[in-house]
């Protein structure tokens, strides 16, 4: 059949196209194959250990697209599976997840993307130093609202309380009903590290912090041999440097494994509701309800019944003014945190 060129001039020469065979729809049925947890993540290799314990190191497969595949994915796998020096094996499908744990990237003006963190983990270790560098509540404030979005378990794991007394910090978080541990790591010995081993075994946990808390150093404390680097915090800035650069999971003595990330300068909200942040705050949450429908809960909006219940007015039960300031002060924390989300959402 002659091609139609718009034109009927026979002095009009026509290229044959060319031809192209169908791709099948039919893709290979992978549930059949080996079944393994990725353990670590770097430049595009990705360490396996499958379900015999074999480790192998692999490739992700084409059709599995960029980014598809997390820290802690169950994943089919296929190719040499021996576990031999200089093999490489192949990351065929990803198994469906339990969680995800992500954070936004809110903190970049012209790069607001999610990004995914860790997969299937069921807990979160919210890791802070008691000094060098300081703790800030709002750092944790955001990772457990991270958390509970994600349907973790959160853990508050102070570090270097050889340094500082970290119980005016702990304080704060005390009517959360949050399981917390204080460690201190040094030459004399490594304080609280078998108490967080015992919450972390037989599950699979993520450690989160700002640089320069101490997560590498309690990484090698839980996982003697682990080797991870440690780095100092900088004496004019009050931040550490990152020297965790890829993501790994270590296997616990005692069962279990702990993931080790890089730290982060900020955890964004973006990626969460207001519903999220109300239920890391239950007494909050319930004071919430005399609002009316559609309240932003924010300081702006002149019928947010949270300032009356803060201040033990009607239709709440009076309360001590001790009772009075704390009330506010978790309306304060709820106000900022949700003010994060609408400060992170695009501009219709």
């Amino acid at each position: 059949m002659r091609r139609d060129t718009g034109t009927d001039d026979p002095r009009v020469r026509v290229r044959p196209g060319k031809g192209s065979r169908p791709r099948s729809k039919i893709r290979p049925d992978w549930s059949a194959r080996p079944l393994g947890r990725v353990v670590a993540i770097d430049r595009g290799r990705y360490g396996v250990v499958l379900g015999d314990g074999t480790r192998v190191v692999g490739v992700r497969a084409r059709e599995l697209g960029r980014r598809s595949v997390l820290l802690g994915d169950r994943v089919r796998m296929t190719g040499d599976l021996s576990g031999r020096a200089d093999t490489l094996a192949r990351l065929v499908a990803v198994e469906p997840r339990d969680s995800v744990l992500r954070r936004s990237r809110d903190d970049a003006p012209d790069d607001r993307a999610e990004k995914a963190i860790v997969a299937n983990a069921q807990v979160m270790v919210i890791v802070v130093a008691a000094a060098d560098p300081a703790p800030r509540t709002g750092m944790v404030d955001r990772c457990l609202v991270a958390a509970y979005e994600a349907g973790l378990e959160p853990v508050l794991c102070v570090t270097k309380a050889d340094l500082a007394d970290p119980a005016g910090f702990l304080a704060r978080f005390g009517s959360f009903g949050l399981a917390s541990v204080v460690t201190s790591v040094g030459a004399g010995g490594a304080d609280g590290v078998e108490e967080l081993a015992r919450l972390l075994a037989g599950r699979f946990s993520v450690l989160v912090g700002h640089s320069g808390v101490g997560k590498s150093t309690l990484i090698n404390a839980l996982v003697p041999g682990a080797g991870r680097a440690t780095g100092r915090v900088n004496a004019v800035t009050g931040r550490g440097r990152h020297t965790s650069t890829s993501a790994v999971a270590l296997e616990l003595p005692g069962g279990g494994w702990v993931a080790d990330t890089p730290g982060v300068r900020s955890f964004g909200l973006g990626h969460v509701a207001a519903e999220d942040v109300l239920a890391v705050f239950p007494d909050v949450a319930e004071a919430a309800t005399w609002c009316l429908p559609m309240c932003t809960h924010l300081a702006d909006e002149p019928s947010c019944a949270l300032d009356a219940w803060a201040g033990g007015a009607s239709p709440f039960d009076p309360v001590a003014p001790a009772a009075s300031r704390a009330r506010a002060e978790r309306v304060r924390v709820v106000r900022r945190l949700l003010e994060s989300l609408r400060a992170a959402s695009p501009v219709p």
